[in-house]
């Protein structure tokens, strides 16, 4: 009866020290993880792409004003058809070229006051605008043909607005790629430093995807204004990811 009595004893003692050492070993876990949490890197993931301009627009606005809406609206007619006979000339192709109706702009007055000569001065009621607008596949000739076309009307008296602007890719079709490779950046520069604190890189704790920034003739950032292309055909995106580690013995 005693033997059994101490062999009980003896079980119940082994279980208790058992459960008494995975309690330590989960505490211990606890505590260690809790103060794992505490151990975290936080890194910056860049990614920039060139964004080349898919096609391009020579606009030509031709204007005239006065006081008579339907002479002003007959100048501007004459000077659209001689620019169109212009281009033919030059053969660019009807297909590319898209006209706009006449507008007029009815300022409903017949004087200002100018300031600096303190009187009144006769002005324009009316002006007739009127554009003719260009479609360029090759985009990096563009600027070429634009300047070209403006030289020559003003050769031929018909000086005219004569601007260029581009049509980029949407941003959307270029944001997953950056977003993933500035992940992917932030990541090596995390594992360099856990190297480096003779650490592992775990898992990411938070991580902030910066909005994309854009950079070129037509946008400005001061922080970027050396590395932004100077050809008007071309932008240059940039993304920033932001990503907090935890750092792993």
């Amino acid at each position: 009866m005693e033997n059994k009595k101490e062999l009980t004893t003896i079980i119940v003692g082994l279980l208790i020290a058992i459960s008494l050492l995975f309690l330590g070993y989960f505490i211990y876990k606890g505590l260690k993880s809790f103060s794992d949490k505490d151990r975290v890197v936080t890194v910056k993931g860049l990614a920039e792409k060139e964004i080349k301009a898919t096609e391009a627009y020579i606009n030509i606005k031709a204007t005239s004003s006065g006081d008579n809406p339907q002479e002003i609206i007959s100048t501007t007619n004459k000077n659209i058809d001689f620019i169109l006979s212009y281009l033919k000339e030059k053969g660019y192709k009807e297909a590319n070229i898209k006209t706009e109706e006449v507008s007029v702009y009815d300022g409903k007055e017949y004087y200002q006051y100018d300031y600096n000569l303190k009187e009144k001065i006769k002005i324009d009621r009316y002006k007739a605008t009127r554009i003719i607008r260009i479609t360029v596949s090759d985009v990096e000739k563009a600027g070429t043909m634009s300047n070209n076309i403006d030289l020559d009307l003003i050769g031929k008296n018909l000086s005219s607005d004569i601007s260029c602007d581009y049509k980029f890719p949407e941003l959307n079709s270029i944001k997953p790629a950056l977003i993933a490779e500035s992940t992917k950046n932030a990541r090596l520069s995390g594992e360099q430093f856990a190297n480096d604190s003779k650490s592992k890189l775990g898992k990411i704790k938070t991580a902030s995807q910066g909005q994309i920034s854009i950079v070129g003739t037509y946008y400005y950032d001061e922080e970027q204004a050396s590395s932004a292309p100077k050809e008007p055909y071309l932008q240059k995106a940039r993304v920033v990811s932001t990503i907090v580690f935890f750092l792993e013995d």
